[in-house]
C-alpha cells in the first residue's frame, strides 16, 4: 500500500506528553539499545551442553496455543520461541520501534555472540526446520554473510549461511538500503524535526539527522532439510561459531517440520522436457513459456519436478494449471534486472515472478499453481516496479501451497477479476505487502494463509476508487479474509479494508504490528470508494497490537477504523473478536484533525468481544459519530474504560461521539480516579466526555485463560 497521507498529532486537550527517543544510532550496527525485561530474561533456560533438554514451549504468534484455538492458519510447522528455549546468550525484549527485539515474534528474542548457542527440543518428528534471524548489516549498507551452525544430538553439522541482504532499511519511505543517508524527502514534515513533542535524531533547524535514521526490517529467514527424520525429543542446536562474520546473530524462533516425500504430477507437462535446469546455471524462462503452450494445447497441467530454477523475468500465465513437487523441493529463483528503460507502468526493474494478463488487456482466468517456491531479490522499495510474486489480473483462478520471499509483494492483484483463491500458502519476507485485492476484485477468498515479516500491510483489500470518489469505478465486493495467521509486519497493519462492499475478516490471528499501523484495520482512505453493505470482523484475534503512531505520538487501536476520505457509515459489525495485550487501546475510532468537522463514524456495533490487557483504553474515539457495545468484556485495562474525545468541541451537552450500552459489558476498570464499576462502559454512557489526549501508558500483564 502506497502509504500518502501522513497523519499529524491533533491538537490537545490537557495532554500528558511523553517524550519518547526514537532513533538508536548503533542499530545499523546490531547494537540496538533495547530493553531488557525480567519476566522475558528469566523465561530463558541457560545449561551447559552436556545437561539435560528441557521441554519444548510451543506457541502460536508468540501465545499459547489454547488462547488461539480455531484461529488463524492450520500450518504443517511447530512454532518454538528462541527465549523460550536453552541458551547461553542474551534475551532481548522491547516493544519501541526501530529496536531490533520489537520487530521480533513476541517482542522478544535472544542474542548470540560468537561461540554461543541456542537449543530446541523437538516436539515431534522433524525433517525440516526454518530460522527466523537477524545479523548486522554493513556499515555501509547492503548486508554482509556470516555463518551459522546447526547440529542435531551433536549429530552431523550442516551449514546455513545468514545474510542481511534482504533486510535492514531506512530513513523515510520509500525506504533506502543506505545507514548514512540524509533525510530522502527533508520538504516532507517529519516527526523528529517538526513534532511538537520534541525528539531526538533531528537539528530542527538545518534538518540534518543522527544516522542511522529509521532503521527497521532487520529480520529475514532461512529453510533447510535436514540430514534426515529425527524423534520427538531431539535437540537442535543453532551455534554461531567462534570465527563469524557477525558480532551478534539474533535467533527469534524456530519452525520445525515433518516435509512429506516430492510429489509427482503423473500427467503432467514435464518442464525438463523443454529443457528447464533444475540446478539453476541456465535460464529456465524458454523452458516454461514452451511447456506452457504445450500443457494448454493438450489440456494438461505443466509438472516442475524437484530442483531450482532460474528465472529473471515474469512467466505470462492464461487458461493453465501449474504444479511443483512442493515448496519446499521445486523453487523458482531469479535477479531482480535492470531494464533499459521504464516500461509504461513506471518499472524500472523486472525480476522472477507468474503474472496475468493485465484487466485491459483481458486479464487470465483458470489460472492454478501449486506447489513451488517463488524466491525473488527484491532489496529496495520502488512502487513502480512490477517485481511481485505473482500479480496482473485473473478470474476463476487459485494460488495455494506456495512458499513466495523476497519479492515487493507477494500477490498483487489488479482488477476488475472475480473468483479468486489464495489458500496454503506461506509470504514472508516482503519489501511491501504481503497480499492486496486491488481495484474490482469480487467474490474472492484468502485462507489458511500464513504471513510474516512483511514491509507493509500483510493482508489488504483496496478498492481504489481510481482518483474520483465522486465517479469511482469498480469496487471491491464480496470478498473474505478467512483464518489467516499474521505476524510482524514492520510497517502498517496486519489485516487492511480500505473501502468495498459486504467485506467479511473472520478467525484471523494477527500479532505484532510495529508501527503507523494496526492488527485490524478499516480505513476510508487512499481514495477508496466507499464502505458498504456489511464490514463484518467476527472472531479475530489479535495481540501486542495497538501500537504507538509515531506521527500522531498517540496510541492507535488492535482494532482502528479511520475516516480520513470520507465519513463511514456501512454497517461494520465487530462480533467475537479479542483484543490481547494491546499497547495502547483495544479498539481506536478516529477522523485527521483537518476533517474533524466534516467526517463521522455511524453506527459500528461490537458484541461478544474480549479485551484482555490495554495500555491504555477499551475505546479511544476521536471523531463524531456512534457505536454500541453488547457483551464487551473487559480486563486488565490501563488507564480507563473510554477516552472519549469526539471532534474536540467538548460542547456542554457532551461528547460529539456517543456510545450505546446494550448490556453485558463486564469488567473492573483502573482509572485515574480508582477502580470503576463492574460495567466499563457505564459511566461513560451515552457521551460523557472522558478526554485525555494522551494518557500514561500502564503495561499489562500477558495474556491468560478467560
Amino acid at each position: 500500500m502506497r502509504r500518502t497521507d501522513s497523519p499529524r498529532p491533533a491538537p490537545t486537550s490537557a495532554p500528558q506528553y511523553r517524550v519518547t527517543p526514537l532513533v538508536r544510532a548503533a542499530a545499523a550496527l546490531g547494537a540496538c539499545t533495547l530493553l531488557l525485561t525480567a519476566g522475558a530474561a528469566s523465561s530463558a533456560a541457560h545449561r551447559d551442553s552436556d545437561s539435560e533438554s528441557v521441554a519444548p514451549v510451543l506457541t502460536r504468534a508468540g501465545l499459547d496455543p489454547a488462547l488461539v484455538e480455531g484461529r488463524g492458519a492450520d500450518v504443517a510447522f511447530l512454532e518454538q520461541e528462541a527465549e523460550n528455549s536453552t541458551t547461553d546468550g542474551t534475551v532481548i525484549s522491547s516493544r519501541q520501534a526501530y529496536d531490533l527485539a520489537a520487530e521480533a515474534s513476541g517482542r522478544s528474542a535472544v542474542q548470540l555472540e560468537p561461540g554461543q548457542f541456542v537449543e530446541f527440543t523437538l516436539p515431534a518428528e522433524t525433517n525440516a526446520i526454518t530460522v527466523r534471524y537477524s545479523v548486522p548489516d554493513a556499515p555501509e549498507g547492503g548486508g554482509i554473510t556470516s555463518r551459522l551452525n546447526v547440529r542435531v544430538d551433536g549429530g552431523h553439522l550442516q551449514k546455513m549461511d545468514l545474510t542481511s541482504e534482504y533486510s535492514w532499511l531506512y530513513n523515510q519511505y520509500q525506504f533506502t538500503n543506505d545507514p548514512n543517508a540524509q533525510l530522502l524527502h527533508p520538504e516532507w514534515w517529519t516527526v523528529e524535526c517538526d513534532g511538537p513533542l520534541g525528539a531526538e535524531g533531528c537539528d530542527r533547524e538545518s534538518r540534518e539527522i543522527t544516522t542511522p535514521f529509521r532503521p527497521m526490517h532487520f529480520y529475514d529467514e532461512q529453510r533447510m532439510l535436514l540430514r534426515r527424520t529425527y524423534e520427538a525429543g531431539s535437540v537442535v542446536r543453532l551455534e554461531v561459531p567462534k570465527n563469524a562474520t557477525a558480532d551478534l546473530t539474533t535467533i527469534d524462533l524456530l519452525d520445525t517440520e515433518l516435509v512429506a516425500p516430492p510429489h509427482v504430477e503423473a500427467r503432467g507437462v514435464n518442464v525438463l522436457h523443454f529443457g528447464a535446469d533444475p540446478r539453476g546455471k541456465k535460464d529456465s524462462a524458454p523452458a516454461m513459456d514452451a511447456a506452457i503452450a504445450r500443457a494448454k494445447s493438450h489440456g494438461r497441467p505443466v509438472y516442475v519436478p524437484p530442483g531450482h530454477y532460474r528465472v529473471d523475468r515474469h512467466i505470462l500465465v492464461d487458461d493453465v494449471t501449474i504444479v511443483g513437487a512442493g515448496n519446499w523441493y521445486t523453487s523458482f529463483e531469479g535477479s531482480e534486472v535492470e531494464l533499459d528503460e521504464p516500461t509504461e507502468d513506471g518499472s524500472v526493474h523486472t525480476g522472477v515472478g507468474f503474472y496475468g494478463r493485465w484487466a485491459e488487456d483481458g486479464g487470465s482466468s483458470n489460472v492454478h499453481l501449486s506447489g513451488f517456491a517463488i524466491r525473488g531479490d527484491v532489496r529496495e522499495r520502488i512502487d513502480t516496479d512490477q517485481v511481485n510474486g505473482i500479480g496482473g489480473a485473473f478470474s476463476d483462478s487459485s494460488f495455494e501451497d506456495l512458499y513466495i520471499q523476497h519479492t515487493k509483494v507477494g500477490l498483487w492483484l489488479d482488477g476488475p477479476m472475480d473468483g479468486v483463491t489464495i489458500r496454503d500458502n506461506i509470504i514472508v519476507d516482503q519489501i511491501a505487502d504481503g497480499m492486496n485485492f486491488h481495484l474490482g476484485v469480487t467474490n474472492s477468498e484468502a485462507s489458511n494463509n500464513f504471513f510474516r515479516n512483511t514491509g507493509d500491510d500483510a493482508m489488504a483489500m483496496w478498492s481504489d476508487a481510481g482518483g474520483d470518489l465522486d465517479d469511482p469505478g469498480p469496487q471491491n465486493e464480496g470478498n473474505t479474509f478467512r483464518k489467516n495467521t499474521v505476524q510482524t509486519p514492520t510497517l502498517a497493519n496486519g489485516i487492511a479494508i480500505y473501502g468495498g462492499k459486504d467485506i467479511t475478516v473472520e478467525r484471523n490471528l494477527v500479532a505484532d504490528p510495529l508501527r503507523e499501523g494496526s492488527a485490524l484495520h478499516a480505513g476510508a482512505r487512499f481514495g477508496a470508494t466507499a464502505f458498504d453493505g456489511t464490514i463484518a470482523f467476527t472472531d479475530n484475534t489479535t495481540v501486542r497490537g495497538g501500537v504507538e503512531d509515531l506521527n500522531w505520538q498517540f496510541g492507535l487501536g488492535s482494532l482502528w477504523i479511520y475516516a480520513l476520505d470520507q465519513s463511514i457509515d456501512a454497517d461494520i459489525q465487530v462480533t467475537g473478536d479479542h483484543y490481547l495485550d494491546s499497547a495502547y487501546n483495544a479498539i481506536l475510532l478516529i477522523t485527521d484533525w483537518e476533517h474533524k468537522d466534516a467526517n463521522v463514524i455511524e453506527g459500528v456495533s461490537f458484541r461478544d468481544v474480549r479485551v484482555d490487557g490495554t495500555g491504555t483504553s477499551v475505546v479511544s474515539a476521536r471523531v463524531r459519530g456512534s457505536a454500541s457495545f453488547e457483551n464487551v468484556d473487559a480486563r486488565n485495562v490501563g488507564w480507563a474504560g473510554v477516552n472519549n474525545c469526539g471532534e474536540f468541541g467538548f460542547p456542554a451537552a457532551g461528547s460529539e461521539f456517543s456510545l450505546e450500552d446494550l448490556g453485558g459489558n463486564d469488567g473492573a476498570t483502573i482509572t485515574p480516579w480508582g477502580d470503576g464499576p463492574a460495567n466499563w462502559l457505564g459511566r461513560y454512557t451515552p457521551n460523557v466526555i472522558s478526554c485525555n489526549d494522551r494518557p500514561e501508558v500502564v503495561p499489562p500483564p500477558a495474556p491468560s485463560a478467560w
